[in-house]
């Protein structure tokens, strides 16, 4: 396995079937509708706006197992050294440890950045992302009840939350 900066134009399509695939079976993204070809190339235009990486992990074949990215937390600027990420393993792939290695190389990346909290936000029911985030040291920052509904039922989400040893001096402004 590999680890690669993913692009639209090779690493969209692969992607986009991961998104709609955890929409369509899961409660990782409270989304309805899938997304589509559109959405990505809006996606990745943002992701490279805000210098924000998206980090694969391919097979000896080059096709996609998983990938990992994050973004802003919250629009105003005090937020700045804090990001939100994501992490979405290819179905056929989960349990492996691949989202584990991804994870690992978000906090590099966030460090390399200089941000100072990565916050997960997570489906309470989603057990093996909350103990994920938990074996890397991730703390439970707090729980939203019944916020979103999907599948006919209410879902709570979590706040996991790392604290990191960067920026080594954060500004104001």
């Amino acid at each position: 396995m590999n680890f690669i900066a993913c692009t639209l134009a090779e690493h969209g399509d692969a992607i986009l079937a991961i998104f709609n695939e955890a929409i369509a079976t899961s409660t990782a993204l409270y989304d309805y509708q899938p997304r589509t070809g559109d959405s990505m190339t809006a996606w990745f235009a943002a992701k490279a706006a805000g210098h924000y990486p998206v980090i694969g992990a391919v097979d000896e074949a080059g096709t996609l197992l998983g990938f990992a990215s994050y973004g802003p937390f919250r629009a105003f600027p005090a937020y700045k050294y804090t990001v939100e990420h994501s992490i979405y393993v290819h179905r056929d792939h989960r349990g492996k440890g691949l989202g584990r290695a991804l994870l690992e190389r978000l906090l590099e990346a966030a460090r390399a950045q200089d941000y100072h909290l990565l916050v997960g936000v997570i489906d309470m029911a989603n057990a093996g992302s909350i103990a994920l985030h938990e074996q890397l040291g991730f703390v439970h920052g707090g729980t939203l009840k019944e916020v979103g509904f999907k599948f006919g039922r209410w879902l709570d989400v979590g706040f996991y939350q790392r604290v990191l040893d960067t920026p080594h001096r954060p500004v104001d402004g």
